[in-house]
């Protein structure tokens, strides 16, 4: 990449344009310009948007953007191309816990667990015993027959011998 960025400056100083101008031009910063043509890389966090800066600044330059970005494109390549597979399985996998972590539920996918409510089961076993309490004063009430008194009196109980 540092060729590249070397060879975009190099174009940029032979065709008289300075960093500033050619950073208003381009609507970029100076940073973001430096770092290109330093071949920092690691500067960009999405290389989609520094492939795209590079086109527009090789379109700037008057060069072919497609023969820019196959350079880029190859440079591209060489480095990921050095990551090992297990590297590549290690990071998808903290990006999986990583999501799960930061899951966005929404109320239609949500999943509910089930818990059991309590509070009707409580409600009918208080009914259930106020009902049977209310029955037994009731049938308690009405199975009485009060006692006759009236007719015993004067009445002398005689035992049998």
């Amino acid at each position: 990449m540092k060729e590249l960025g070397e060879y975009l400056k190099q174009t940029r100083i032979s065709n008289g344009v300075s960093i500033t101008e050619a950073c208003e031009d381009l609507e970029l910063s100076t940073s973001q310009l430096e770092n290109i043509e330093s071949g920092n890389v690691k500067a960009f966090k999405d290389v989609y948007e520094l492939r795209d800066y590079i086109k527009l600044y090789a379109k700037y330059l008057g060069l072919k953007s497609d023969k820019v970005l196959d350079e880029f494109n190859s440079f591209l390549f060489q480095h990921t191309s050095k990551i090992s597979l297990d590297d590549i399985m290690e990071a998808q996998r903290k990006k999986e816990e990583e999501l799960k972590d930061k899951k966005i539920k929404s109320p239609y996918t949500k999943e509910y667990k089930e818990s059991f409510n309590f509070i009707p089961i409580i409600y009918i076993l208080v009914g259930l015993i106020l009902f049977i309490g209310i029955l037994y004063l009731v049938l308690s009430h009405i199975n009485t027959v009060p006692k006759r008194t009236d007719e015993l009196k004067g009445v002398e109980i005689y035992e049998l011998a």
